[in-house]
């Protein structure tokens, strides 16, 4: 979805995209093995920022990214610089049942 937005931003900043767990080219866990709401999808997210040494940064939000990113800025207001968001959804607790 973004692979021509990326180039056109990475020749200027350090891009990260992640593919959220069970998402796109990422495998995921069975819902009995992970419980798929926002709180762990950010506690990975977290992680990943964390390993690749970001610590200050914007972010780009959409869709089911967004109340990650937005848990993100709540957690560790300081690090965000900026927040976009386009179509982001605002759900509370995470994945209907019978997502997976």
């Amino acid at each position: 979805m973004f692979r021509d937005l990326i180039p056109t931003l990475a020749d200027r900043y350090r891009v990260i995209a992640p593919d959220h767990l069970g998402f796109e080219l990422s495998d995921g866990p069975p819902p009995d093995e992970f419980g798929y709401t926002f709180e762990p999808l950010t506690d990975l997210t977290a992680a990943l920022l964390e390993q690749l040494g970001a610590t200050r940064y914007a972010i780009y939000v959409q869709d089911y990214g967004a109340p990650i990113g937005f848990r993100l800025a709540l957690r560790n207001p300081e690090a965000i610089t900026a927040i976009i968001t386009q179509n982001g959804n605002g759900y509370d607790e995470g994945f209907v049942e019978g997502f997976r």
